[in-house]
């Protein structure tokens, strides 16, 4: 398999949770939270990650409606995204990551570690579970291509 190294993102107006995961792509992690700023101040925190992970994509979190549609905060975490893609000279795919944050306060409470005052942990644990949809779907693709005849 080869070696994988992608930064799963969860954009929020205040807040984007990172995520990485492990060199063969089957596990995402929590990285960090970076405090939104400026559009420059954030890049140049995202170099400094992509940097330290050798990252060669950005997964994002897009959040549809619930009836499946592109509504205007989808439509702004995508302006974003492109442009943070494009500044960090990255590809870029987009996951569905409707509910994402309701089942990442769960995962936080069932581990003991939820706190309403940390945000920031919240966002962390949604981007992991981003990157960790991307991953599995990947793995399920890559599958199906090498058992086709």
């Amino acid at each position: 398999m080869k070696k994988i190294s992608a930064l799963g993102l969860d954009i929020g107006g205040k807040r984007i949770g990172v995520a990485g995961c492990d060199g063969l792509g089957l596990f995402a992690t929590g990285l960090t939270t970076v405090v939104r700023t400026s559009f420059a101040n954030d890049v140049e925190q995202f170099k400094k990650i992509v940097d330290e992970r050798e990252a060669e994509i950005l997964v994002i979190g897009l959040p549809y409606a619930m009836n499946g549609t592109i509504g205007t905060q989808a439509k702004q975490v995508q302006k974003y995204a492109q442009r943070l893609a494009n500044a960090l000279e990255l590809p870029l795919e987009y996951i569905d990551e409707r509910l994402t944050s309701v089942e990442a306060e769960e995962q936080l409470k069932r581990q003991k570690r939820f706190s309403t005052r940390d945000k920031g942990a919240i966002d962390r644990q949604a981007a992991t579970i981003i990157l960790q949809q991307w991953l599995d779907q990947r793995r399920v693709n890559e599958s199906y291509r090498y058992t086709d005849f």
